[in-house]
């Protein structure tokens, strides 16, 4: 494959071939066609896109035409910090800050025998939106921060100022991800966990890990400004996906059929666990109940899940 920094270069470059094609009607066919192309040794799939997410703009005129496209870094050059200043020079300028309305489209391929050896694409779908005037006579800001991105401001309805693009986001090997010392330990660890158990249940017999999961990944400064990244699993079903049996009303055969039921809805064995797992505020009552039937008469899970099961029981955790 080649180098991090020609392929990421390749990848823009191919993004930005698409933002220059005037008929969008087959978008997401035509990006994995590309990217076949230009990574013929990887299968990518698209696997899940995850949208309605925002992120600051930059800053236009009353035209919609661009003064900037980072309202932070040009906030900072027009005060040097001065919040008043800002607000003087621009009260009657007529000037709107945009946001950033974004999806995320995560394409994946695997490329080994253990489920956590593949890759993860990220392209993300933008569109420029009006968000607030910059400056409004009856608001004024306390601090410079709470000027580029004020909680409490009146909003504009969110009228785009241009085409809708795509660009090349990040590209990530997610086995040597899980050997970073970019993840805190005990986050890093638990992931690991998972992998792991993943790679041992019956789940790993049915298609690959990343067929059903994609890694949300977050960038983050810690309290000692040191640079962070955060990865949860997020299920290629999500928004999708049933509730969990109801464990109160349900034991034995009518849990069994429940959870099998449930696992058939997601396409893989032991789905009900790995859900459990992503959702810390999950039904972690179900995974009670399936323990007590399995104590008793009812033997309706693979030895090697019971046995994941087990060691979950003495040693709870989620990702």
């Amino acid at each position: 494959m080649a180098s991090n920094l020609a392929r990421n270069e390749d990848l823009s470059k191919l993004c930005q071939q698409i933002n220059l094609n005037t008929d969008r009607s087959l978008e997401l066919d035509s990006i994995v066609k590309a990217l076949k192309s230009l990574m013929p040794e990887l299968d990518l799939t698209c696997a899940l896109t995850r949208g309605n997410w925002y992120r600051l703009g930059g800053i236009v005129d009353k035209d919609f035409q661009p003064i900037s496209n980072n309202i932070a870094l040009w906030s900072e050059n027009e005060c040097a910090g001065d919040v008043d200043e800002i607000i003087l020079k621009h009260i009657n300028s007529g000037y709107f800050a945009t946001r950033l309305a974004g999806k995320t489209h995560y394409f994946t391929a695997q490329y080994g025998t253990n489920n956590e050896q593949f890759i993860q694409l990220e392209i993300e779908e933008l569109e420029e939106v009006i968000d607030r005037p910059l400056v409004d006579k009856d608001w004024f800001p306390d601090c410079l921060e709470d000027f580029i991105d004020p909680l409490d401001f009146p909003k504009l309805e969110p009228e785009p100022t241009g085409q809708r693009y795509y660009q090349f986001r990040r590209i990530t090997d997610v086995s040597e991800l899980l050997n970073k010392l970019l993840l805190k330990n005990r986050a890093r660890d638990n992931l690991q966990r998972f992998f792991k158990e993943w790679n041992q249940s019956s789940a790993f017999d049915e298609h690959p890990f990343c067929r059903h999961w994609i890694l949300a990944l977050r960038e983050y400064q810690d309290s000692d400004r040191k640079h962070q990244l955060r990865a949860k699993p997020v299920s290629t079903y999500a928004g999708k996906l049933s509730k969990f049996p109801p464990v109160q009303a349900l034991h034995g055969t009518e849990l069994s059929k429940a959870i099998h039921h449930y696992d058939h809805q997601l396409g893989y064995p032991f789905a009900w666990y790995f859900t459990m797992l992503s959702n810390k505020s999950g039904n972690y009552k179900l995974a009670q109940a399936v323990l007590r039937d399995q104590a008793d008469i009812y033997e309706y899970l693979p030895a090697k899940d019971l046995k994941i099961l087990r060691q979950w029981e003495e040693h709870p955790y989620g990702v």
